[in-house]
């Protein structure tokens, strides 16, 4: 059991950065395939980037390669989306979630954090 707590949403004009943060519970943190989704108003959920276990490798939705940015700290049991270059399609409710390694499906999953990009 993982439990997960993002932080770091908020309201940022259009070419701005923000950071999101997702706390995990538990001490098997670093078990976990890590991930970011998003789900803006009247759209389903749609993902937006994964890192593996140890940190050394992710993947990333088309619509963000080269701006977003995930990263993870198996000491602090954290993962981060750093968002760079915020275009107001951006605007979602951005949720993280995890999964083991062995199963494709994301059982866990936070509250989710609320991103709102200005023009």
């Amino acid at each position: 059991q993982v439990q997960l707590v993002e932080s770091g949403g908020g309201l940022v004009q259009a070419g701005g950065s923000l950071r999101l943060s997702c706390a995990a519970s538990g001490r098997t943190f670093s078990r976990y395939v890590m991930a970011w989704f998003r789900q803006a108003p009247g759209k389903d959920r749609e993902f937006v980037a994964s890192i593996n276990r140890s940190g050394g490798s992710a993947s990333y939705a088309d619509s963000v390669k080269g701006r977003f940015t995930i990263s993870r700290d198996n000491a602090k049991n954290t993962v981060y989306l750093q968002m760079n270059s915020l275009k107001r399609e951006d605007t979602a409710v951005y949720y993280c979630a995890a999964r083991q390694e062995v199963i494709s499906v994301y059982d866990y999953w936070g509250q989710g954090t609320q991103v709102t990009v200005s023009s």
